[in-house]
């Protein structure tokens, strides 16, 4: 029997084994993994709920959500898209949900679901699964690889090796890459929230906007969308995003930066803001300014901002003078924070940065440099913004991986 060896028992890696073993039976398959659990993130994904893929979308507005590896994805999920995922899983008796955002879990509300799946189809296809094995070095002679496990004199052979490794935070984890002559991308955090060390405005922890533009300057990176103050900084959808599309900026820069955020989002440009304000305090004249808003921000926050501009809740809008005026302007819609560092996203870290994309064949995952080696989620340099595309990426680049290796025995 031919054999494949997968390195890695994450999403993807589980994801390439049973696909390959059920569309081939004549082939034995292995997973190696280096920890003693398998699907660790699958089951802290979504607090818990497992957050599995995102809505099916159009191949080009979907591929839009990975600030890395746009290109390959275009590949990939014209092999297995989401709807594909949702097919997949569905036929295995786990019922799927879609939320108002896009993203979908499971209906159970557990990730338990989705790896009772995974594990079941393993057994089924008699995938062997062999716990607290690293590897630290992959050789080839002739058509055979040999897999170096740490603490093992004996080397394990295989026709086919698929490096489902996930992202490694150190770039000496991909040394035995690099000893096959792959390059590597250096491995910097992604989906990552923003820290601003003691600050006033943590006192709003828990305080959302559902709506709100966050800037870095000094850079092209701009995010909308929802943003939440907490007891260390700012998180959210929008500065998560944000995280991920200036990765490499924000490392290079030692993740000292400032932000510029529009509270307002960017249906708020400050020339339509000023256009419109006299009309605001027309029309509110006889009220303190302490009431409820015109933008209709959380009331803490707008409390925060009149404070900042130094306006008392009990002056009326009619009185408003010029000076504070255009400070609380500036403050809706410029308002500037020096960031200190990061604290990771709870524990779905992703990766920027990973094995060089063009030294891979996008249509089947297979290495261009060395036949029979494959590579699968995200060792690779890709990533993708939250919202279930990293899981995406991780079923597609494995069902096309098993597809090919199972395809290459069957012929």
């Amino acid at each position: 029997m031919q054999h494949l060896v997968v390195i890695g028992g994450g999403a993807s890696g589980y994801f390439c084994a049973v696909n390959a073993a059920r569309l081939c039976p004549e082939l034995k398959v292995t997973i190696l993994e280096k920890t003693g659990k398998t699907l660790s993130k699958v089951r802290i994904s979504g607090g818990g709920r497992c957050n599995v893929t995102h809505r099916e979308l159009p191949i080009a507005t979907f591929v839009d959500h990975y600030p890395r590896g746009a290109r390959l994805l275009k590949r990939t999920l014209h092999q297995f898209a989401a709807g594909h995922t949702a097919s997949w899983f569905e036929q295995r008796g786990v019922a799927l949900k879609t939320e108002a955002d896009g993203r979908v879990f499971p209906v159970s509300n557990n990730s338990q679901s989705i790896i009772d799946v995974l594990e079941k189809d393993a057994a089924k296809y008699g995938v062997k699964v062999m716990l607290h094995q690293a590897v630290v070095a992959l050789q080839k002679k002739e058509a055979i690889w040999q897999l170096h496990l740490l603490g093992q004199a004996v080397p394990l052979l295989a026709d086919f090796v698929c490096v489902a490794t996930g992202g490694l935070m150190k770039a000496a984890g991909y040394q035995f890459l690099a000893d096959l002559g792959h390059i590597i991308h250096p491995p910097v955090p992604s989906l990552f929230t923003f820290n601003l060390g003691k600050h006033s405005v943590t006192e709003l922890m828990g305080v959302s906007v559902e709506v709100a533009t966050v800037r870095i300057i000094g850079a092209k990176l701009k995010q909308s969308g929802p943003i939440l103050i907490t007891h260390w900084g700012f998180s959210g959808p929008a500065v998560l995003k944000l995280s991920a599309w200036g990765a490499e900026w924000l490392a290079g820069n030692n993740y000292q930066f400032s932000v510029q955020i529009n509270w307002l989002g960017e249906i708020w440009p400050e020339k339509r803001l000023r256009d419109s304000w006299q009309e605001i305090r027309d029309r509110l004249a006889a009220r303190p300014m302490g009431d409820k808003n015109p933008f209709g921000l959380p009331r803490r926050l707008w409390s925060y901002l009149l404070k900042a501009a130094g306006i008392a809740e009990d002056l009326y809008w009619s009185k408003l003078p010029s000076g504070p005026q255009n400070k609380l302007i500036q403050h809706l819609i410029a308002d500037v924070y020096s960031i200190n560092g990061k604290t990771t996203f709870k524990e779905e870290f992703v990766t920027c940065g990973g094995v060089n994309l063009a030294e891979i064949d996008p249509r089947t995952m297979e290495s261009r440099l060395q036949k029979g080696l494959y590579f699968t989620g995200e060792v690779m340099n890709v990533d993708g913004v939250t919202g279930g595309f990293n899981f995406q990426h991780a079923w597609s680049s494995g069902f096309v991986a098993a597809t090919h290796i199972a395809g290459q025995i069957n012929t």
